[in-house]
């Protein structure tokens, strides 16, 4: 589902000329075919899943995040403004993101049903995030709530 919105995507920005939202939408499929090469390679022949595309988008988002603070710290205000377009236009495939509210009930969620009572749970408490919150949650800020959680 993912993958024809993708495609659809891509050619409504072809035929409205918006040259931002096409580059982007080809860095984000190439970056899907490269990892689409690397599960064939373990023998998945259909691709990586829905989830794992959601983790891909979220891995590009946070990259440009970091490539704002850079430009930004460096005087380049316009490379910055470009990085932000490419956000939008990658959230615009991201579900709905979790509130503050939302990802602290889901990270309590998390321990209960993992089972985690200490920091060197943290791993189970992570994966569980990732399997039913792909997506729809920041895990880097996650993981400080949930390492502050466990900590405590």
């Amino acid at each position: 589902m993912l993958r024809q919105q993708l495609n659809d995507m891509l050619k409504d920005a072809m035929r409205a000329k918006e040259d931002r939202k096409v580059s982007t939408i080809r860095l984000i499929n190439a970056a899907l075919k490269d990892r689409d090469i690397q599960a064939r390679a373990k023998g998945n022949t259909d691709g990586i899943s829905e989830e794992e595309i959601l983790g891909l988008m979220q891995s590009m988002v946070k990259q440009r995040r970091d490539s704002i603070e850079a430009y930004s710290k460096g005087g380049r205000p316009d490379l910055a403004q470009q990085e932000a377009e490419e956000i939008s236009c990658i959230e615009s495939f991201l579900p709905q993101q979790l509130s503050a509210d939302e990802q602290e009930a889901a990270i309590d969620e998390a321990v209960t049903k993992s089972e985690a009572d200490s920091i060197k749970d943290m791993g189970k408490v992570m994966a569980y995030l990732k399997e039913h919150y792909a997506g729809r949650m920041d895990f880097s800020k996650a993981a400080g709530a949930v390492k502050a959680k466990l900590g405590a």
